[in-house]
């Protein structure tokens, strides 16, 4: 399994995502982005992963998920078209 970071545009959407990943069994919190990440709203969601990490449902509110390569070290998996 592996761990993630998603960043978004509103608190709500932070919160939305968490629980969606509750519902689906998948260990995740709510906590603030990392500094050297960049977000709209300040609060991001961990998570982990072993399926496809950038959830459907959930696109319109997400501004980026990286994948966490490392201490401080992140891989962009994912990217709004709008930024």
């Amino acid at each position: 399994m592996e761990e993630y970071i998603a960043t978004f545009f509103s608190h709500f959407g932070a919160t939305r995502f968490k629980k969606n990943c509750s519902r689906q069994g998948l260990p995740a919190q709510v906590m603030p982005v990392p500094r050297s990440l960049s977000s709209s709203c300040g609060t991001c969601v961990k998570y982990v992963s072993d399926k496809n990490p950038v959830p459907r449902e959930h696109l319109q509110e997400i501004e980026q998920i990286v994948r966490i390569a490392g201490e401080d070290q992140y891989e962009v998996i994912y990217r709004a078209q709008d930024l």
